[in-house]
C-alpha cells in the first residue's frame, strides 16, 4: 500500500454510474501530490474509443467502464469493469505509486464485475 487516499468524490461517482447510470465512463488519477487518487474526468460517451481516447499515451490511470454487451442466448447486459492503465511508456515512479494505490481504490468500489490491467492499447481494445 502506497498510504495514497482516495478523494470521497470518486465514490460519489462511482456509485452515481452503478446505480443511476449517469455517466458511461470514469477516469481516475493521482493529485499533483500524489497523495490523493480523484476523478480526472467522467462521460456519458457510449462510445468506448471515447474511452481509450481518454487514457493517455504515456500516462498512468485507473478507470470504470459500464460495459454492456449481447449474451450468446440472447439479451443485453451491463458489467462493471475496472481497468488498470500504465503504459509501458510511463515513468517508472508512476506506475510504482499507480500499482501499489491500486488496492486503495479498486477495494472502495463495490460492484466492480471484471479487472483489466493494460500497458497498450491493444490490451484494452474492445475486441480484447
Amino acid at each position: 500500500s502506497s498510504g495514497v487516499s482516495v478523494n470521497p468524490d470518486c465514490l460519489d461517482v462511482f456509485q452515481e454510474l452503478k446505480l443511476k447510470k449517469t455517466s458511461k465512463y470514469i477516469i481516475f488519477i493521482l493529485n499533483k501530490e500524489k497523495t490523493e487518487i480523484i476523478v480526472e474526468k467522467k462521460s456519458t460517451s457510449k462510445d468506448y474509443d471515447d474511452f481509450i481516447a481518454d487514457l493517455p499515451e504515456n500516462e498512468c490511470r485507473w478507470g470504470v467502464y459500464d460495459l454492456e454487451f449481447e449474451k450468446e442466448e440472447g439479451g443485453r447486459r451491463n458489467k462493471i469493469v475496472f481497468y488498470q492503465w500504465s503504459p509501458d511508456t510511463a515513468k517508472i515512479k508512476d506506475k510504482m505509486v499507480t500499482a501499489s494505490s491500486r488496492d486503495a481504490l479498486r477495494r472502495s468500489l463495490v460492484g466492480i464485475a471484471i479487472e483489466i490491467q493494460g500497458t497498450d492499447y491493444s490490451e484494452v481494445a474492445f475486441e480484447t
